[in-house]
């Protein structure tokens, strides 16, 4: 019996393992090694009154099986039963298992009699099968309204492993679902809510943590179900404890994660657990391998990503060292991790002004996951990268001398849009408020060519970030201005060709403030900006002007109506002839319409232009 078991076992770790047939022939392979295994142990006369009937649809992985066999052989049946069920179990567990199809034909009733069985095998690969196939909210409705939900609860009452299995399902089929979950919490389930919330007292830590994911669960999809503080406070508590115990403590942390991720109040009662002392200890007190360290990582992220508090509690700690050291270890998820944290303490703006991130141990291995093979690796560094090089003093040279501009314009021309914009994202952020020397080494290694092209890119999102670098290139003096004529006002033009046929609102606004940067400077800027917002040939056209004032983004009516202050400015020499040009175009009118614009920015502005309009001497306004 035990052979026979074994040999099931060791059949499907093989095909699992190097996927040399689809599912369901591995099922099939089951089946025959069952007949034949059963068949060795029978004499002529048990053979005559075995029976098999299978009768599955296709796909389905059903079957069924009628014996009146003697109890002993039955008893070695139900063993090779549990065997197969294991199996199947271990299958269902990996990502690459094939997903079972709830709703066609009578699949639920399948999983419904597999949640029936007494053999704990057979119920625990039901709720397997749940755990892996469940993704939508139809499918989980589906669950729901069959009554699963109450199959589960009840196994919830079982074995350790029955609850655990039934646990994991339960979490799958409530997550992001309201409805359900409001299902879930009705006296009808029989308190299978004070069920679940009692289980995180259970003497096993796993179902401890699998208790604690389904209240997060609830918690983060209906927050209006789970409103007590205590049992809030309790996750976090429980969660820190199960951080110390060797069958769970590496999943413990992204639970936590998942608790207080974006949740400013969680966030402030995980502080004054000491949630942010006690994963410093961790990091510090013992070598901590991969899977927990990322999710240490994560969970220290986190916290940092709303409360300044937070972020200086972690550095008062000394911690950052742990973070730097991370960068560079062989995990890629580790990697990742130790960038999101970095870029979430970093967004403290006095820490940044201090350019305490702009320290070699910091910028060094960042620019070295530039060149990292994992793609979302090269991503989490970028993110972290477009947060530090905002730093507000000269410490930017740093991220220069270290390489980070050259291979920042390398991912600017990757085939991966999101490289290509998050690495177009650090550049802009690079030229924020830096010198005119920084600027122009910038633009030396990307070129005017490179940023014209990127200002062009198919993704919309690409050409806002490429515009706002242009944006912050020409902020300034006049000889920052002076980057957008070159080559024959290349960049300029751009801009003007992006205005006329761009549609995403986000775009139109970084192309005109670039052009209200660019109005500020001389005679020669302001004249060239007319030239693009009201070009010669298109007098019978309704101007871009015209249309962004009548934008319903008031985002982009402040833009337009900025753009039209620098222009108009009345020491300018021109500005009469522009007001002029500007009333002939019926900007003029338009602007006396929108005194009363329900924003206050375009309000103030648009009578501050019309001021202007009437010292410049066009005394018909």
């Amino acid at each position: 019996m035990l052979f026979i078991c074994v040999s099931i076992n060791t059949l499907f770790c093989c095909c699992y393992c190097f996927f040399l047939v689809d599912f369901n022939m591995l099922f099939l392979l089951l089946l025959c090694l069952h007949c034949y295994f059963l068949l060795l142990g029978f004499d002529a006369l048990e053979l005559r009154v075995f029976r098999i009937s299978l009768s599955p649809p296709r796909g389905s992985g059903k079957v069924c099986v009628h014996s009146t066999l003697s109890r002993p052989h039955l008893v070695r049946f139900h063993q090779v039963v549990g065997a197969a069920a294991r199996s199947l179990k271990f299958i269902y567990q990996s990502k690459l298992a094939p997903r079972y199809d709830f709703l066609q034909g009578n699949n639920m009733g399948f999983i419904q009699s597999l949640l029936n069985s007494e053999n704990e095998n057979v119920t625990g690969l039901g709720a397997s099968i749940i755990t892996h196939s469940c993704w939508t909210s139809m499918e989980q409705k589906a669950l729901s309204d069959a009554g699963i939900i109450k199959k589960l609860t009840c196994m919830l009452g079982g074995s350790a492993t029955q609850k655990d299995a039934s646990l994991e399902s339960l979490a799958t089929i409530l997550k992001g679902n309201p409805e359900v979950i409001s299902k879930f919490t009705e006296p009808e389930n029989g308190g299978a809510l004070g069920t679940v919330t009692e289980l995180t007292k259970d003497k096993n830590a796993r179902t401890r943590l699998l208790a604690c994911i389904c209240l997060i669960v609830i918690k983060n999809s209906a927050p209006s179900c789970l409103q007590d503080l205590r049992i809030k406070t309790k996750l976090i508590l429980i969660l820190l404890e199960l951080l110390d115990d060797d069958q769970v403590g590496d999943e413990a942390p992204f639970a936590l994660s998942s608790l207080i991720a974006e949740k400013e109040d969680l966030q402030v009662l995980a502080f004054e657990a000491n949630v942010i002392d006690k994963l410093v200890n961790h990091l510090r007190n013992a070598p901590v391998l991969s899977r927990r360290l990322e999710g240490i990582l994560i969970a220290l992220a986190n916290m940092c990503s709303r409360l300044e508090h937070c972020r200086d509690r972690l550095l008062s700690l000394e911690a950052m060292k742990f973070v730097t050291d991370a960068l560079s270890q062989d995990s890629g998820e580790v990697r990742a991790a130790a960038c999101v944290c970095l870029k979430n303490v970093s967004r403290s703006v006095k820490n940044l002004s201090a350019g305490l991130f702009m320290d070699e141990s910091f910028v060094a291995p960042l620019v070295q996951l530039l060149y990292d093979d994992l793609t979302f690796v090269q991503v989490s560094a970028l993110d972290a990268i477009s947060n530090i090089v905002i730093d507000f003093l000269a410490h930017k040279t740093m991220f220069m001398k270290c390489g980070g501009v050259k291979q920042l314009v390398q991912l600017s021309k990757s085939m991966d849009a999101t490289i290509r914009v998050k690495a177009v994202c650090a550049l802009r952020n690079l030229t924020f408020l830096v010198s005119d020397k920084c600027k122009e080494e910038i633009l030396s290694e990307l070129t005017q060519l490179t940023l014209r092209s990127l200002i062009c890119d198919p993704e919309a999102c690409v050409q806002e970030q490429a515009l706002a670098l242009v944006r912050n290139l020409v902020d300034g003096s006049l000889d920052s201005i002076q980057h957008v004529f070159a080559e024959d006002a290349l960049l300029l033009h751009a801009v003007g060709q992006q205005l006329q046929s761009a549609s995403k609102a986000e775009v139109l606004i970084q192309g005109m403030y670039v052009f209200t940067n660019v109005a500020s400077g001389n005679e020669v800027h302001k004249e060239a900006v007319m030239q693009e917002l009201f070009p010669p040939l298109a007098n019978e056209c309704e101007s871009i002007m015209s249309k962004f004032l009548h934008s319903d983004d008031s985002r982009l009516r402040t833009a337009a109506v900025w753009a039209l202050v620098n222009l108009t400015f009345p020491s300018s020499s021109g500005a009469f002839g522009r007001v002029m040009k500007l009333r002939n175009a019926g900007i003029v009118s338009q602007l006396k319409n929108m005194v009363n614009d329900p924003c206050l920015d375009v309000k103030l502005r648009v009578r501050t232009v019309l001021g202007q309009s009437i010292t410049s001497g066009d005394g018909s306004t």
